[in-house]
């Protein structure tokens, strides 16, 4: 039976090399997959799903006004696919992951999105809370704060090293920009 699976965690948790490594089992087993990231995110390059150890796949890309369903079911008319992989499952809107959600239960595929739970404020992101609410299954990825504690925030550093607390929701980066922290050490960073 196809789910809705969320896999979600905060930066550098490794959230994409475990996207590609079950992308390549399935295909290491004769079975197609289809991978898709945000259009947005072009940091590997575009149409790129990369991990910060050196792998990487060609993937498909999604943006704000594309419709997950249709996507889908074009890529299904082409032949059979084993599982969509979603990277950067964040920058989904409500609408899209409700797309998602109909593409497991009418066309039998199953989905496993990726992507980050909270922003740098604290904040859900709509594709996360959308996820949140109906993914079949939901998984944490781990990954630690430099205290050894479980990180499940993230901070956003500015040009001078410090955190920031306001900005725009979505500012594409990497460990130049955000740092994972425990809640204890975010609350320090952001002065609360």
């Amino acid at each position: 039976m196809a789910k809705l699976y969320f896999n979600y965690s905060t930066m550098n948790a490794g959230k994409s090399t475990l996207l590609l490594q079950a992308a390549h089992n399935y295909r290491e087993g004769g079975m197609q997959t289809y991978l898709i990231t945000a259009q947005l995110d072009n940091r590997a390059g575009r149409g790129k799903i990369a991990s910060r150890i050196g792998i990487g796949m060609d993937a498909d890309t999604f943006a704000a006004q594309d419709d997950m369903f249709a996507k889908i079911s074009a890529r299904l008319a082409l032949g059979p696919i084993a599982c969509v992989f979603i990277d950067e499952a964040q920058f989904l809107t409500k609408a899209q992951v409700w797309q998602l959600a109909r593409a497991v239960d009418d066309l039998g595929v199953p989905v496993m999105a990726y992507g980050l739970r909270v922003d740098f404020q604290g904040n859900l992101f709509p594709g996360s809370a959308a996820l949140l609410a109906w993914a079949d299954e939901m998984r944490e990825v781990r990954t630690i704060c430099h205290c050894g504690k479980k990180a499940t925030m993230v901070i956003r550093r500015g040009p001078d090293g410090r955190a920031l607390q306001d900005g725009q929701q979505v500012q594409i980066g990497g460990n130049e920009t955000y740092v994972s922290l425990c809640r204890r050490h975010w609350r320090a960073e952001v002065g609360q």
